[in-house]
C-alpha cells in the first residue's frame, strides 16, 4: 500500500479506538481520577496499536501482531483487576472490548476498512446498551426465552429439512412455503408482544393499541371491550385505541401481501392507505389528550409464539392455502372472493398469504387484491361484532362508525384504482 492509504487505514484504527473510548469514558465518568482502568485515551491508543500491529504484520509476518495482542491482554487483565478490587466490581467486558478494538485496528490496517468501521460502531452500541440489555433480561420470562429458542429452531433447524415444492397435484401445499410464512407471522406478532412488554404500561392507551394491533388486533379489541364494561367513562378513549389497533392490522396486511407478491403493492395501498388514515385520525380524535390512560394493564395478550399457537396457525395457513388453490382450480378465480369472506372472520393473515401466493399466477392481480380487501373487511366487521357484544354501547358504536368510514374510503380508493390506474 502507498503512504496515503497507510495513513488512512491507521487513522481509522485510531478513530475506532476513540469511539469506543468515548463510550467507556462516559460510562465511568463519575469515577475519581486514578480509579478508571481504561478510558478514552487508553482505547484510542489500543486502536492505534492495532493499526500499527497490522501494518507491521503485513511487512514482517504475524509474530509481531500476535505478541502485541498477548501482551495487551495480559496488561489489561492486570490493571482491570487492580482497578476492580477496591470496588469489588469485577467485569471482563473492558478486557474483551480492548481486544476487539485491537483486532479491529488490525482489520482496518490490513483488511476491509468498511468491515472495521462497522465493527467499531457495533461494538460501541453494544457497550452503550448495557443497562437496556440488562433491564430487558430482567423482565424476560422463561416462556419468552423459550419462544425465542422455538423461533430459532423453526428457522434454522426445521425449515431447511422441508421440501420446497408442492406435494399435491394442484400446487396448493408447499411445506417449505407454509412453514416460512408461519415463522414470518409468528415473529411479527412476537416482536409486537416484546415491544409491549419492554415499554411497560406507562406508555398509555395509544401505545397499547398500536402494539396490541401488531400482536393481535382482534384480541386487543376484545380486551378493550372488557375494560369498557368495567370503566364505562373510558369507552370513547378505548374505541380510539381499538381504532389504532385496527389501523395496524391493515399495515400488517399490506406488509404481508406486498412482501409475498410485490404486484399487490399498488392495489392494496390504494385501499388500505386511506383506511389507515381514517383509523389514525379517529384514534387521535377519540383519545384526545387522554393518551396516558393506563388501560394497557387490562390487556390480556398471551405470548403469540407458544408452540401450540404456532402449529395451529401453520395448520390453518396450510388448509386455507390448499382449499383456496383447489377451489380456484375447479371453480375459477371468482371463487376466491367467497373463500376470503369466510376465512377473514377468524384470521386475516392466512388468507392474505394464500391469496398473495396466487397473485399473478392462478389469480389475476386485481382479483387477488380484491380478495384480500374482502378478507380485511370481513375481519374488521368481526371486531365490531365483538365490540358490540362484549363492550359498552358507546365503545361498540364508535368503533362501528369508524370501521364503516374505513370501509367506505377503502372501497372508494380501490374503485378509483381499478377504473383509472388498473
Amino acid at each position: 500500500m502507498d503512504m496515503m492509504e497507510a495513513f488512512q487505514r491507521v487513522g481509522l484504527s485510531l478513530a475506532i479506538g476513540l469511539l469506543v473510548g468515548i463510550e467507556r469514558g462516559w460510562q465511568e465518568r463519575e469515577m475519581a481520577d486514578g480509579e478508571r482502568a481504561a478510558g478514552i485515551r487508553t482505547f484510542a491508543l489500543v486502536g492505534l496499536l492495532g493499526g500499527l500491529a497490522g501494518y507491521l504484520g503485513a511487512v514482517s509476518g504475524p509474530v509481531v501482531p500476535a505478541a502485541l495482542g498477548i501482551g495487551l491482554m495480559a496488561a489489561f487483565i492486570v490493571f482491570s483487576y487492580r482497578a476492580a478490587t477496591p470496588r469489588n466490581d469485577f467485569s471482563v467486558t473492558g478486557v474483551i472490548a480492548a481486544l476487539v478494538v485491537f483486532a479491529l485496528g488490525i482489520v482496518s490496517a490490513t483488511g476491509d476498512m468498511r468491515l472495521a468501521a462497522a465493527g467499531g460502531v457495533v461494538t460501541t452500541v453494544l457497550l452503550a446498551a448495557r443497562h437496556s440489555l440488562h433491564g430487558f433480561l430482567k423482565t424476560m420470562t422463561w416462556v419468552e426465552l423459550r419462544s425465542a429458542l422455538v423461533l430459532l429452531t423453526m428457522s434454522f433447524v426445521a425449515l431447511p429439512l422441508l421440501p420446497n415444492r408442492a406435494i399435491d397435484p394442484w400446487g396448493g401445499f408447499n411445506p417449505f412455503t407454509v412453514w416460512l410464512m408461519t415463522i414470518m407471522i409468528a415473529a411479527l406478532s412476537y416482536a409486537g408482544y416484546v415491544a409491549m412488554r419492554v415499554a411497560g404500561p406507562e406508555r398509555g392507551i395509544l401505545f397499547a393499541g398500536a402494539t396490541g394491533g401488531i400482536v393481535s388486533s382482534t384480541a386487543t379489541t376484545l380486551s378493550f371491550a372488557h375494560i369498557s364494561t368495567a370503566e364505562p367513562k373510558l369507552s370513547r378513549q378505548l374505541a380510539g385505541a381499538a381504532s389504532i389497533a385496527g389501523g395496524l392490522s391493515l399495515v400488517r396486511c399490506f406488509i404481508i401481501g406486498s412482501a409475498v407478491a410485490p404486484s399487490l403493492i399498488v392495489p392494496l395501498a390504494a385501499a388500505l392507505a386511506p383506511g389507515l388514515l381514517v383509523f389514525v385520525a379517529a384514534s387521535l380524535i377519540l383519545i384526545g389528550r387522554n393518551r396516558a390512560v393506563d388501560a394497557k394493564a387490562g390487556i390480556e395478550l398471551s405470548n403469540p409464539f407458544e408452540l401450540g399457537a404456532v402449529l395451529r396457525f401453520g395448520a390453518l395457513l396450510g388448509a386455507v392455502g390448499f382449499i383456496a388453490r383447489v377451489l380456484v382450480h375447479f371453480l375459477g378465480p371468482d371463487s376466491i372472493t367467497v373463500i376470503a369472506l369466510v376465512s377473514g372472520i377468524p384470521d386475516l393473515d392466512a388468507i392474505t398469504l394464500s391469496t398473495a401466493h396466487m397473485a399473478g399466477n392462478a389469480l389475476p392481480v386485481q382479483t387477488a387484491a380484491f380478495a384480500v380487501l374482502i378478507a380485511a373487511a370481513s375481519n374488521l366487521i368481526t371486531k365490531v361484532v365483538l365490540a358490540l357484544g362484549s363492550g359498552t354501547r358507546v365503545y361498540g358504536r364508535l368503533l362501528g362508525l369508524v370501521t364503516l368510514a374505513v370501509m367506505a374510503v377503502g372501497g372508494a380508493g380501490f374503485w378509483l384504482f381499478v377504473n383509472f390506474a388498473g
